[in-house]
């Protein structure tokens, strides 16, 4: 009964979204109505499928999520404010004598400046940004004081990310030389199959001290079993999934944990969810910690059991952000939203990630390759502020 009540409501708002447009549109030019039925149907009919099935009853190549994911997309999001602008335009042009004309400026304004974000919006996508950071820990073992980790997040690869991209991603990774490559989460769009196309675009990565890779939300939404027997057949990168990883120079030790994702669940409930407890288990007494934890909300509980910094990402930063104002679109809806944190001497980086989810939309938040860190500290710990943030060739 909810569903259908959800199904109801949503039929009323695109029924009379593309009335006003069709309304607004008809008599514009030749067969204008047929087409705007024609964009409704074709940009509707998705959102239909996908409700049916809860998802897609077939594998979405390439073309058809560039050809038709793609435009539902762009259509849903323009269409409430058009509608909006149209209907506000009528009311005002009313009052003139002229409401089709008001509603139509008023709609085209919108049109055009909805239309000019997006567009920045893609364009921001292709903004690949190096950004550094210092991240100053007390009682860092002299060994590994000026340890460098390269950070990428939420890359949502599927058949559909360009090729390209991913391969100046994977040209400035290398060109930063790190010690550790870590890749915090979402690592595919949707599918498992999406394995496959992140295997061939960063499976050759490589690291003196390893690659290693978590779960995130989408990698569960996906199904984990199958990307996780997937990831560890095709990637040759470590697979931390609540467990630590001691690295070593010399006879010092650092630590590096990967935690699970709570899109997995509590606690015991999928190998999957995230348990901090079990995560640090492999931790030796003392060890300085650092830790991989998709979603900011766990950086907590790490910080609690001792955990000195925590590398995660998932929020985008919204896609949206103002960096100089501490905003992103993510703020409101979460305590830890974008950058640098500290909680006494455990201190959080959440990456804006490297790729996108929905549509290619990135302003503000460009993508980046984060370049962290480690300094020994004398005493209190530092935030990590970053230190140089450049476009990447």
């Amino acid at each position: 009964m909810k569903r259908l009540l959800i199904a109801v409501r949503l039929g009323l708002y695109l029924g009379a979204s593309w009335l006003i447009v069709g309304a607004l549109v008809n008599g514009l030019f030749p067969h204008a109505l047929t087409l705007v039925i024609a964009l409704a149907i074709y940009t509707t009919l998705p959102l239909a499928v996908y409700a049916r099935w809860r998802g897609w009853p077939f594998y979405p190549k390439a073309a058809f999520r560039l050809l038709v994911v793609r435009p539902f997309w762009y259509t849903q999001l323009m269409l409430p404010f058009v509608s909006v602008a149209g209907t506000v335009g009528v009311l005002i042009g009313a009052a003139f004598g002229q409401p089709l004309v008001g509603g139509r400026i008023a709609a085209a304004i919108v049109f055009a400046c909805v239309g000019a974000i997006l567009s920045a919006g893609y364009l921001g996508t292709r903004r690949l940004v190096v950004r550094e950071v210092d991240a100053s820990i007390p009682g860092l073992p002299q060994e590994f004081d000026g340890l460098a980790i390269a950070q990428v997040s939420d890359l949502h690869v599927g058949p559909h990310t360009s090729r390209r991209f991913l391969d100046r991603v994977v040209r400035t990774i290398r060109d930063l030389s790190p010690d550790v490559i870590a890749v915090t989460g979402d690592l595919v769009d949707d599918r498992a199959e999406d394995v496959d196309a992140y295997a061939a675009a960063l499976g050759a990565l490589d690291a003196p001290l390893g690659v290693f890779m978590i779960p995130g939300n989408h990698d569960v939404y996906a199904g984990w079993d199958s990307v996780e027997h997937r990831l560890r057949k095709d990637v040759p990168a470590r697979l931390l999934l609540n467990e630590a990883h001691i690295l070593r120079r010399g006879d010092a030790t650092l630590v590096l944990a990967g935690t699970g994702d709570p899109a997995g669940g509590r606690r015991g409930q999928s190998r999957v969810a995230p348990d901090v407890e079990r995560t640090l288990s492999g931790a030796p007494n003392g060890a300085t910690v650092v830790a991989l934890a998709h979603n900011p909300a766990l950086w907590p509980a790490l910080a609690k059991h001792g955990v000195a910094l925590t590398l995660s990402g998932h929020t985008h930063w919204g896609q949206l952000a103002l960096p100089s104002l501490g905003w992103s679109l993510a703020s409101p809806f979460m305590e830890h939203a974008m950058g640098a944190y500290r909680n006494e001497n455990s201190l959080l980086y959440i990456s804006p990630g490297t790729g996108y989810w929905g549509i290619p939309f990135r302003l503000g938040a460009f993508p980046e390759v984060t370049l962290v860190r480690l300094r020994r500290a004398p005493a209190a710990l530092e935030v990590g502020r970053a230190r140089r943030a450049r476009c990447a060739a």
